[in-house]
């Protein structure tokens, strides 16, 4: 695939998925008060008409033909208004968008994939032409009226003259100059509303029309006539027929039209006149007269294509993560520049004003620092508005009653953070709907609840990080049974008396173990928020959960606002510099040798806030020479992550910096040096390397795995 094409295909794929996830907010939402607006039934045809364009720009066939039925559909809904429907096929129209939108999605998913597209997609083309059906019987059922629109739609003088000419057989219609007569393409079936769908396409670009047959959008009786004899479209002028011919071209289904001009009746002989003149001088006289007299009504096509200012664009994120690259290197060149010691041999004037030459030029660094990092946060609306239409799925297979509540949709994370979190909260969401709320109404009434389960999803910033948190108010968590249960799935790696409460709940985020009984399609395998805790832990965040048994639960994610820059502590240890995220650090001191305590391994504890710690000497682990070996001469730093603490033993605290992050070379891979403790590492003012540290994993290594 060329660059072109790469593109156009990037471009695709964007704009699909952000019309589904748009068609998926809108269902979620009229579901819940059970009824479509009339705002709502436009977009949606919209939504349809715009992905089976560019699905057969594409040539992606299965998606346009399934969008293309679906805009069918709801272009008759539009017309007729959605009103006319009953309260059951709202119902079944509400799962059969539900199940076309997962169709769509999942072809989108399989194109992104690179998979080939589904080629039997008869059966549910089917079904939403059964639907389709079911709701225009019943409107001609309720419309007895319509059956006398027909008398209008006989060709005038068409039996008497069957060898007449074209323009002989054309519709009675007094103010028209010419006309478009449209045939379409055989067995295309319900073609009384494909033509009417073409009508009103030339309608919308602002073109003044009449139709014959009349009434066909609602009597089907006409596709027979249209079938057989096509369709008509009248104009007052030769011009507007001309626009329309251009609108014909982008339309599906026409097999062929052809441009037919009528002449002028003549008042004083209305009768023989037709059959001398006619074909030599009326058509060339009589559309003359008509352009000029149409010329006051001319600007009116012009409102819908006057152009719209754009105030949004799409970048790839390819071009962004170049962006913040260049932008991390002027920061470290910039550091550099003004910490070099060829600075102290200038003049005082000359270095007072080099420096202040380098404050702005600081400022602007910064300022370009904060904007190319902005460009990368997307609210996490996208993912939150997911949920609802997983809550909303689990519902009816579930038969619970649940409502799911939206707190700090606006609030903006990293792009690659955002997808990468979205599993893991559609996780948590499941586990609450599946384990968390009671499975009958007739449980919570019992234990004083609402009938209604809620589970809250909210989202809210701090300094440097989100934290979101999934809240039900179910069942909660037992820690005696968690403990039972992980006991005999031989998961327990101490005594249970030794177990805090803390402790015994974090046993649910163990690979393999699960509290349901029997598997389910949701649960019950004993994966899910294992994968959970390692992804989220995968961009440098941490998870954690407080239950009270009969209460409800809540899971608590803290996820860094972005992976590129950090800020770090700053450490040496020999003639070696660490770098330390800040979020990770809980406290730093120093001892003395009395305060050391020894497990019964003979490994260094300290004691701290009535709890006992693990001491890892980085000098040890890393074998890295230093005279800095007994701990009163060094600095101890606490340092926490998920449900793991311990302290740090380095030789000096150098201060607080933000770093930007570097990634290391494709080759050291082959070392695995993020299971060593190392996350990165980034290059300080002075043009030295700092090794950034991963304290979940040096954790992992250090005690865990030692």
């Amino acid at each position: 695939m060329d660059n072109g094409m790469e593109g156009m295909l990037d471009t695709y794929l964007f704009e699909t998925n952000s019309l589904l996830d748009r068609l998926d907010e809108m269902l979620v939402a009229d579901e819940k008060i059970g009824d479509f607006s009339t705002d709502d039934v436009n977009e949606i045809f919209r939504i349809m008409h715009t992905i089976k364009g560019s699905s057969a720009m594409m040539e992606f066939s299965a998606l346009a033909e399934i969008a293309h039925h679906i805009e069918d559909m709801f272009f008759y809904i539009r017309d007729k208004g959605i009103d006319t429907l009953d309260p059951q096929h709202k119902k079944e129209l509400f799962n059969l968008m539900f199940r076309s939108e997962d169709f769509l999605r999942g072809q989108v998913e399989k194109v992104e994939s690179g998979e080939a597209l589904d080629t039997d997609i008869d059966s549910f083309a089917a079904d939403i032409n059964n639907f389709l059906k079911k709701i225009t019987g019943e409107a001609a059922e309720e419309a007895p009226a319509a059956p006398g629109a027909p008398a209008a739609d006989v060709p005038a003088q068409a039996p008497a003259a069957p060898s007449a000419p074209a323009a002989e057989k054309l519709p009675d219609d007094k103010e028209a100059s010419c006309f478009l007569h449209i045939f379409l393409e055989e067995g295309i079936g319900m073609e009384n509303l494909r033509a009417y769908m073409i009508i009103n396409a030339v309608q919308e670009c602002g073109i003044e029309l009449n139709y014959y047959p009349e009434h066909m959008e609602s009597d089907s009786s006409t596709a027979a006539s249209i079938i057989e004899e096509g369709f008509f479209m009248a104009f007052k002028s030769e011009e507007d027929a001309q626009k329309a011919e251009g609108v014909l071209r982008t339309q599906n289904y026409i097999r062929s039209y052809e441009l037919a001009a009528v002449p002028e009746p003549e008042p004083e002989a209305p009768a023989p006149e037709p059959e001398q003149p006619a074909p030599a001088s009326a058509p060339q006289a009589a559309p003359a007269p008509k352009p000029a007299a149409q010329k006051p009504a001319a600007p009116k096509p012009a409102a819908p294509n006057a152009p719209v200012k754009q105030s949004l664009i799409s970048v790839s994120l390819m071009k962004l993560d170049s962006l913040q690259n260049i932008v991390g290197e002027i920061v470290i060149t910039e550091s550099m520049v003004t910490s070099s010691p060829e600075l102290n041999q200038l003049s005082r004037d000359a270095y007072d004003n080099f420096m202040k030459s380098a404050r702005q030029l600081r400022k602007l660094t910064d300022d370009l620092q904060d904007i190319s990092m902005s460009l990368r946060m997307v609210p996490i609306s996208g993912v939150f508005q997911k949920m609802s239409r997983i809550v909303r799925d689990m519902k009816q297979k579930l038969n619970k009653d649940v409502r799911l509540t939206l707190i700090g949709e606006d609030t903006e994370v990293d792009k690659t953070i955002v997808d990468s979190i979205q599993d893991p909260i559609m996780h948590m969401v499941r586990n609450a709907m599946d384990h968390g709320i009671e499975d009958t109404a007739q449980e919570r009434i019992s234990s004083g609840k609402n009938s209604q389960g809620e589970i809250i999803l909210s989202a809210t910033h701090t300094s440097s990080e989100v934290v979101i948190t999934i809240a039900d108010d179910g069942k909660g968590m037992d820690p005696a049974k968690l403990l039972a249960k992980a006991r005999d799935k031989g998961l327990l790696v101490k005594p249970e008396s030794d177990y805090s409460t803390k402790e015994a709940l974090a046993l649910v985020m163990l690979p393999g173990f699960s509290t349901n009984q029997t598997v389910t399609e949701f649960s019950g395998r004993g994966v899910g928020m294992d994968v959970v805790k390692k992804n989220v832990e995968s961009v440098g965040g941490v998870v954690s959960l407080s239950s009270e048994y009969g209460k409800g639960t809540t899971f608590t994610m803290k996820i860094p606002l972005t992976m590129a820059i950090v800020d770090g502590m700053k450490v040496t240890v020999g003639s070696s510099i660490f770098t330390i995220p800040i979020a990770n650090i809980r406290q730093s001191f120093k001892i003395l040798p009395e305060e050391i305590i020894r497990d019964e391994n003979d490994n260094e504890m300290i004691e701290r806030m009535g709890s006992f710690y693990p001491i890892v000497r980085l000098h040890q682990f890393y074998n890295i020479d230093t005279e800095v070996t007994d701990l009163k001469d060094g600095i101890l730093l606490w340092v926490e992550t998920s449900d793991r603490s311990f302290c740090l033993f380095v030789d000096e605290l150098v201060g607080e910096q933000q770093v930007v992050v570097k990634p290391f070379p494709a080759f050291l891979n082959y070392f695995e040096l993020k299971n060593s403790g190392i996350a990165g590492c980034t290059i300080l003012g002075d043009g030295n390397i700092s090794i950034i540290l991963d304290i979940q994993s040096l954790h992992s290594a250090a005690l865990e795995n030692a």
